[in-house]
């Protein structure tokens, strides 16, 4: 289906994987594309409960390839067509993303990090804010979600002094979920990936669209948006079953409906 992109569904997952091993899964106008249009099948298929979006090899993914962009061409042309829409396929997604940052995530490959919900980092990866080595500016989501994750000093250090950030540091910034042992990687991010596809889907849905509108809402807007969804999701099967659980003293099975 892809040539740039491995996707696959296991156990109402989808492993969504950067393909390009040898440029180190650096971003091309194919990669884009193609990984948008993962993310959109993804997202509207009814038996995917969670994406992870990891990279092949031994990086998560090193940003932009630039023998992909010619040096004439307009770089917020590029942005606008290509990375743009990509961003925000990934922000429309009402279900849990998981970014499974295997190696180095550096440029735009950090931003795409930046814009899942969850951040799972081998004890190897790290992130590097590259841009300002070569005279630009961080992009793809990269100025929206940092401060959001860790304060607007932090975010301006991180992108104007552009030095490689451990898994180590990562985690005591407050910019990932949870680093893992190089030798429990594949096994610890399944059971998080398949932990979090047996949960109310709806719910978290509804989780990360009232997060995401909390920025820009009073709290009497947001106090009504938490209605809104309060109703919605008390009309899913899932929060049924977990009413029903509950009474009966057991463990919810939740269908993602």
């Amino acid at each position: 289906m892809f040539e740039t992109v491995k996707y696959e569904i296991r156990n109402q997952v989808a492993w969504i994987t950067l393909n390009r091993p040898n440029k180190l899964n650096a971003f091309t106008e194919q990669l884009n594309l193609e990984l948008k249009e993962a993310i959109k099948n993804a997202s509207k298929d009814l038996d995917v409960r969670c994406l992870v979006i990891t990279g092949e090899g031994r990086s998560f993914c090193s940003g932009q390839d630039l023998e992909d962009i010619p040096q004439d061409l307009d770089y917020g042309e590029v942005l606008r067509s290509r990375y743009n829409p990509m961003v925000m396929e990934l922000h429309k997604c009402e279900k849990p993303v998981i970014a499974a940052v295997n190696g180095v995530a550096a440029g735009a490959g950090m931003s795409l990090a930046l814009a899942c919900d969850f951040r799972l980092l081998s004890e190897k990866a790290s992130f590097v804010e590259a841009f300002i080595h070569i005279g630009l500016v961080p992009d793809a989501g990269n100025l929206y979600y940092l401060p959001r994750l860790i304060g607007h000093a932090k975010a301006l250090e991180l992108a104007v002094l552009g030095e490689k950030i451990t898994a180590k540091d990562a985690e005591r910034f407050g910019l990932v979920t949870k680093v893992i042992p190089l030798e429990e990687w594949t096994e610890q991010v399944t059971a998080f990936a398949e932990r979090l596809a047996s949960m109310p889907t709806a719910a978290i849905g509804l989780i990360k669209k009232n997060l995401k509108s909390s920025w820009v809402s009073t709290l009497e807007e947001g106090l009504e948006k938490d209605a809104q969804a309060q109703r919605l999701a008390g009309l899913t099967a899932d929060h049924k079953e977990g009413v029903k659980a509950f009474m009966e003293k057991r463990k919810p099975v939740f269908q993602g409906k």
